[in-house]
């Protein structure tokens, strides 16, 4: 259960907003019979009113109330009604700035009988912002809502990376690079075991995971052993540790304890599924007849609320005699934070994290997402003089139950 306090300011919130959109609809309106404006404000108050009802029942039950997959599309359908509404607010407050400003300018440009007749005829509430408003809002929502159909429709993205260092016998090699599993939000085995399928059919040399193999706890992986376990490389399948991993953002029976097992039950999942974790630490890599060193770290994050598990002091030293490092840290910030200014010898590094927040826009030359104003680097390759970065947009999702212009991703990495 969530707080009673923080759900009753929740629903003011909304029905405040449902208030001020309610005179939108009132605008646009205006014109139909009394008998169809009637019909229009019933359903819109009932669909508002059972968007109430639906959040209080997501945050006022036990998780076990409802089947978990009702729980999280309730949950993302009236947070998508809450996010189409404040879009169209944004619109009506338009357009009453500009009616203030306009009885503001009529009270001091005219004289009191001339804005007395001013008052009589009044400034009428713009039916365009009002539809414009509206129709913004309704396709938030309905994208919001055709992307419960996108989070299984996994993207490979292939890139080919030049590096002037890359030892000869490494030429060639082909990196598959996947993040944020997020076991813990699936709901569908036979569309993940596709996903996989689809990383076998590249046969790549290497599998490279970094990190969120689950959204809190290690028994979520339980119906999906048998799924991962099948992913197989000749030269091994590596991985790291991402925020969620660590059991944060749930509470325990017995903090220190719960907590501590759980992490070590993850830990015995990967190992479990033939994966080789890396702990802030390196392994070299051997490929005809020559070296790299691959790191990898817990997760180390320059945003305050994630934490800072992960010790470069620890995994770099050793690797200085190696031509070519690749690192793996599950969270970008990591890169300007630290890898740029501490440790320019790391030639690739590999993150995850941001899900390219399941939600933007990309086309052939423009890329944008809501994301990118917290992360600089949230999807894609980055580079700075002789190092790259690649930010892998999540082979799972959470949170939202879908996806949204930001495909799951699989990345095929050729490095040449």
């Amino acid at each position: 259960m969530r707080s009673p306090a923080g759900a009753f300011i929740f629903v003011v919130v909304m029905l405040l907003l449902d208030t001020y959109v309610f005179q939108a609809i009132k605008a646009v309106s205006q014109s139909a019979s009394p008998k169809t404006r009637t019909i229009i404000y019933s359903i819109y108050w009932t669909l508002s009113a059972l968007a109430v009802i639906g959040f209080l029942v997501f945050v006022l039950t036990d998780q076990h109330f409802l089947p978990r997959k009702v729980r999280t599309y309730l949950f993302a359908i009236v947070i998508g009604l809450f996010l189409a509404k404040l879009t169209t607010v944004i619109f009506i407050l338009v357009d009453d700035l500009r009616r203030g400003i306009q009885w503001t300018a009529g009270k001091l440009m005219y004289n009191h009988t001339e804005g007395d007749a001013m008052n009589d005829t009044g400034i009428t509430r713009s039916v365009f912002l009002s539809w414009f408003g509206l129709a913004v809002g309704s396709t938030l929502f309905g994208s919001l809502i055709y992307g419960f159909s996108n989070k299984y429709k996994y993207d490979i993205k292939r890139i080919q990376l030049s590096f002037d260092n890359l030892p000869k016998g490494f030429k060639g090699l082909k990196i598959l690079h996947i993040s944020d599993i997020h076991s813990g939000s699936f709901m569908d085995k036979k569309a993940v075991s596709h996903g996989v399928e689809e990383i076998l059919k590249e046969n790549a040399d290497i599998i490279l995971f970094t990190g969120d193999l689950v959204n809190d706890k290690a028994t979520e992986m339980d119906n999906y052993l048998d799924v991962f376990n099948r992913l197989k490389a000749p030269m091994g399948v590596f991985s790291t540790l991402g925020n969620h991993d660590y059991g944060d953002y749930v509470k325990w029976p017995s903090e220190g304890i719960s907590k501590v097992q759980n992490l070590e039950n993850l830990k015995k999942v990967h190992a479990h599924l033939g994966w080789r974790l890396l702990m802030n630490e390196h392994v070299v890599l051997e490929k005809n007849g020559d070296q790299i060193a691959l790191l990898g770290i817990e997760n180390w994050s320059a945003k305050a609320n994630f934490p800072k598990h992960g010790r470069m002091d620890l995994a770099h030293p050793g690797t200085e005699k190696y031509p070519f490092k690749i690192l793996m840290s599950h969270d970008p910030s990591h890169w300007d934070a630290e890898v740029r200014t501490r440790y320019a010898d790391v030639d690739l590094m590999l993150s995850g994290h941001t899900h390219g927040m399941q939600f933007g826009v990309e086309i052939p030359g423009f890329k944008w997402s809501p994301v990118q104003y917290v992360y600089k680097e949230w999807a894609g390759l980055y580079e700075n003089l002789k190092q790259k970065l690649y930010v892998n947009r999540g082979f799972g999702f959470i949170g939202y139950p879908g996806r949204v212009g930001i495909l799951p991703e699989i990345t095929v990495i050729e490095l040449v």
